[in-house]
């Protein structure tokens, strides 16, 4: 689902997020971006749509605080080609991307599933020995008899 946001004109350039009915910064915009949400970005007024325009002004505020993106190299490419060498080359970004993100999303949910697990086993020695506790010494484990046949 593609998230509307409203730019409101005047020197502030107020962005209003319509899906949670309030005003957000550029920053908060590129988070979402960078998490994966689809946005649209329309002049208030006019109703024009200003999405590439608005993620330039966060890209160039990350550049402003030293959060550098992109090379400048590439920079000197667009200029020098036009959009033509960014709408290809971010294509073929966004293929790679998509392509690593389903991934290290498995990988991801396996940590997070591993972490649970390692949680609950850590409880359960806690209650093993607790009960161990209450029984008084606390008694070896039986070990599984290896059957051997007798011939």
């Amino acid at each position: 689902m593609v998230r509307l946001i409203k730019r409101y004109g005047g020197g502030s350039r107020k962005l209003y997020d319509t899906e949670e009915a309030r005003y957000v910064s550029l920053d908060e915009v590129g988070r979402w971006v960078r998490d994966g949400q689809r946005l649209k970005v329309v002049d208030a007024k006019s109703d024009e749509d200003v999405t590439a325009q608005t993620l330039a002004h966060v890209i160039l505020e990350e550049e402003r605080r030293g959060v550098s993106l992109l090379p400048s190299e590439l920079f000197h490419d667009i200029i020098r080609r036009g959009g033509r060498v960014l709408s290809r080359g971010v294509e073929q970004i966004q293929n790679r991307v998509g392509h690593l993100v389903e991934q290290v999303k498995p990988l991801h949910d396996a940590r997070t599933e591993m972490d649970v697990l390692r949680r609950r086993l850590d409880e359960l020695e806690r209650s093993l020995a607790q009960i161990e506790g209450r029984n008084g010494a606390r008694k070896p484990r039986a070990r599984a008899r290896s059957s051997k046949r007798v011939g």
